[in-house]
């Protein structure tokens, strides 16, 4: 039979973390759907993974983001408001332990597919609810949401875009990207098995000079797994465009030809070149030019692109208008910024409008935090990346089946990081969480095999 072996995804190579794993992989399967519930039960598997205290502290990039909480903690002294700093903190503070502790918790490449089944599993009802949102007028009462931690708006929040159970289209989208990109890679996984198990009746038939049982023997091995990952990864794209979010229209894209580059497919990565040229030109070009290529384009692309699909929209929430106030406010204090959480009240008393934040989660934090925390927030942000990409080439590539699993976290790891510089998701707690637990995985795994 066609599949990737689990080889006991339940089962923690350390005995003692294996409740802490439990209860990490349980936490996982009710965030997105039940919040409250997904939140409390990994909050269990944090405070049991800190028994092993001794080797967090032990891990040098561990010992970064505790040096980068006490910064937050020193400059939130100096903040405009200091109470609405305070509470900032919460959106970063907890997040860097549950780093730490993910790191600890999540340990092999087996672990890393179990959790990208997890998440791609629990994102087919999610999905379904958006169609029903968009189509259907699907909406829940008011009291919905002090039971489950959502709401659902008929016609999407803004309207016409798919936000599902998250409070805004921008939030789902980042989800989705976070689903799809690990959909993909696991899908990818079972194709390359496929490829595998073709090759090995090719070469066993033609020995018997067989050939002709080769295609029917090889789709009676298709694994329902790999039929399943292919429904779910054209719903999650399908959800994507729907959500008519250009950031994640985008990462999903150099997503996909990312993935192509690294399987060799010369043909999807012009394939996927020649489009993305086709709506950008369709979008930006000169107009005798664009004319052409909008005839091939549809619409909802490219004029969502280049905004024409919203001409009326106030300057004040044009996002190169944020993004030079939030630079102007780290001129005007560079070294500890102006506090977490102050660029709403700043930004409203200069513009005279409402903004959580400015859309770009690093003029943010250079903006609330000052330039010397950023800078080590970036800095350990990469360290991560490098440190993975190094064991990626040295250690993975010896090791065909984990190869695409580890490849596909960095990948979403790349990817939420271009999705923070177009839009914030620090706030939404479903999206903040599993952010920190992926790079805690991929933390984690990484140390795990540079020890080995």
């Amino acid at each position: 039979m066609l599949g990737i072996s689990l080889k006991n995804p339940f089962r923690h190579p350390n005995p003692r973390l294996q409740f802490s794993w439990n209860c990490t992989q349980l936490g996982l399967l009710l965030l997105p759907l039940f919040p409250t519930l997904g939140a409390v039960t990994l909050g269990l598997a944090l405070l049991t993974g800190l028994r092993q205290f001794q080797k967090i502290v032990n891990r040098p990039i561990n010992q970064g983001f505790a040096l980068l909480g006490i910064i937050l903690i020193i400059v939130t002294i100096f903040a405009q408001e200091r109470v609405v700093a305070v509470l900032g903190l919460f959106n970063l503070l907890p997040f860097f332990l549950a780093f730490m502790v993910f790191g600890i918790i999540i340990q092999t490449t087996i672990q890393l597919r179990k959790l990208s089944w997890i998440l791609v599993t629990t994102s087919l009802p999610i999905v379904l609810i958006g169609f029903g949102q968009l189509f259907f007028g699907w909406s829940t009462p008011a009291e919905w949401e002090n039971i489950f931690g959502w709401t659902i708006i008929a016609g999407g929040n803004p309207v016409g875009r798919m936000a599902s159970v998250f409070m805004y289209a921008n939030i789902f989208a980042g989800y989705l990207t976070i689903v799809f990109i690990l959909g993909l890679g696991l899908w990818l996984e079972y194709l390359q098995s496929l490829n595998l198990q073709s090759s090995n009746l090719q070469s066993s038939n033609l020995q018997s000079s067989n050939l002709k049982e080769v295609k029917p023997e090889l789709i009676r091995r298709i694994s329902p797994n790999f039929i399943f990952l292919t429904i779910a990864v054209i719903i999650n794209f399908v959800a994507l465009i729907l959500t008519n979010s250009r950031n994640a229209w985008v990462t999903a894209l150099l997503a996909c030809f990312v993935y192509a580059i690294n399987r060799g497919w010369r043909i999807l990565v012009a394939a996927v070149t020649g489009f993305t040229s086709f709506v950008l030109l369709a979008a930006f070009a000169p107009l005798a030019i664009a004319k052409f290529f909008r005839r091939i384009v549809p619409e909802f692309l490219w004029a969502r692109l280049n905004d024409q699909m919203y001409p009326d929209r106030p300057v004040e929430l044009m996002r190169t208008t944020q993004w030079r106030f939030a630079w102007s406010l780290t001129q005007e204090r560079p070294w500890t910024g102006w506090g977490l959480r102050n660029f709403t009240a700043l930004y409203q008393a200069k513009m005279q409008i409402w903004l959580g934040h400015p859309h770009n989660l690093f003029l943010m934090l250079s903006a609330e935090t000052g330039l010397p925390a950023t800078i080590i927030f970036c800095s350990l942000i990469i360290w991560i990346l490098v440190a993975g990409i190094k064991v990626f080439i040295k250690f993975i590539n010896y090791q065909k089946e984990d190869r695409l699993i580890f490849f596909s976290y960095l990948v979403v790891l790349g990817g939420l990081i271009l999705f923070n510089t177009v839009d914030v998701s620090l706030f939404d707690l479903r999206l903040n969480t599993i952010f920190w637990l992926l790079m805690g995985a991929v933390s984690g795994v990484t140390y795990r095999y540079q020890r080995n």
